[in-house]
């Protein structure tokens, strides 16, 4: 849709006498330009549904609205910014909802209630998530949303929906690093076994009002049908934790931290039973490594009680 005319995000900021605030993480973007090329890698949004997190001003919400979307829900948590938002509800006839939440404890199965819930094998619904994350949020949410993923609740109850998204640099570079990667992370392993990631573009943190100190990467997101790995995603979670604990260390002192000192022969069981080298560092192993880990791993919870609640802290 095309919007009536509006004033500037930097005369939005001015009127109601917005700044960012520094403990949130915040930083805004005044260049509907870039907007524009974030919402574009989200595909076509015509007739779409999406939730943005954090909208701050609503320079972000802008683009979205004129790449096509009909339904616009913006979850934001900071009350200031409501009335630039429902200037941007008023203009746009109705097309954005706004809710007042913090996104980590907002029950996205409720967003959209008027969209059937689809099939995970079938096509990608017309849903996107969108969102300029505060750094302080963004590893927390990812890592709750992959959960869901998993799970197949929250936003994707509707079915496989997609994800863009923005990080700090660093953090979108391990979202996407492949084996022997030296940014290969916990991140990495728990984003790419359930989603087919991509980093589709930086940008650099000048671009951004205050600038932060580094550049920020968009990352997209599609689930997949199948996971690479198919256990319990807490499961997943907990192994490859542990294994990045020493990630410049053999991988064998990772996974010994899952069971009790006086239980070394789990440890050598799961490197036996999955046919992983317990020399090779955390970042050189593969998924398929770490798959057979995890069943490795399912196969001595799953035989020996109270096992998996082990905390070796």
């Amino acid at each position: 849709m095309r919007l009536p005319p509006l004033p500037t995000i930097r005369e939005i900021i001015r009127l109601y006498g917005l700044r960012a605030e520094k403990q949130l993480s915040q930083n805004f973007i005044l260049d509907l330009n870039l907007t524009d090329k974030i919402v574009r890698q989200a595909g076509n949004l015509k007739g779409a549904s999406v939730c943005e997190v954090g909208p701050g001003p609503g320079g972000l919400t802008r683009s979205i609205l004129q790449h096509g979307a009909s339904d616009v829900l913006v979850v934001e948590k900071d009350g200031r910014f409501l009335p630039s938002l429902e200037l941007l509800r008023e203009a746009s006839e109705g097309k954005v909802r706004i809710i007042k939440d913090d996104i980590l404890k907002y029950d996205m199965e409720t967003a959209f209630p008027d969209i059937p819930k689809q099939d995970w094998n079938g096509d990608i619904p017309n849903i996107h998530i969108i969102g300029n994350l505060p750094f302080n949020v963004s590893t927390p949410l990812i890592i709750n949303w992959l959960e869901a993923v998993s799970n197949q609740n929250g936003p994707f109850t509707y079915g496989r929906s997609n994800m863009l998204l923005t990080f700090q640099k660093e953090v979108a570079e391990r979202l996407v690093a492949r084996p022997n990667d030296p940014q290969r992370s916990r991140l990495s392993i728990m984003a790419q076994y359930l989603c087919k990631v991509k980093l589709s573009f930086t940008i650099p943190g000048k671009a951004f009002v205050p600038p932060p100190d580094v550049d920020v990467g968009v990352v997209h997101f599609t689930p997949r049908i199948d996971p690479q790995i198919k256990v319990p995603f807490k499961l997943v979670e907990k192994l490859v934790r542990h294994t990045f604990h020493f990630r410049q260390k053999h991988c064998e002192k990772g996974v010994m931290t899952l069971f009790p000192y006086d239980r070394s022969d789990l440890t050598q069981e799961m490197f036996e039973t999955s046919e992983v080298h317990p020399t090779l560092r955390p970042f050189n192993l593969t998924m398929d490594d770490f798959a057979r880990l995890s069943y490795a791993y399912l196969h001595i919870c799953n035989r020996i009680p109270g096992i998996f609640e082990y905390n070796y802290r």
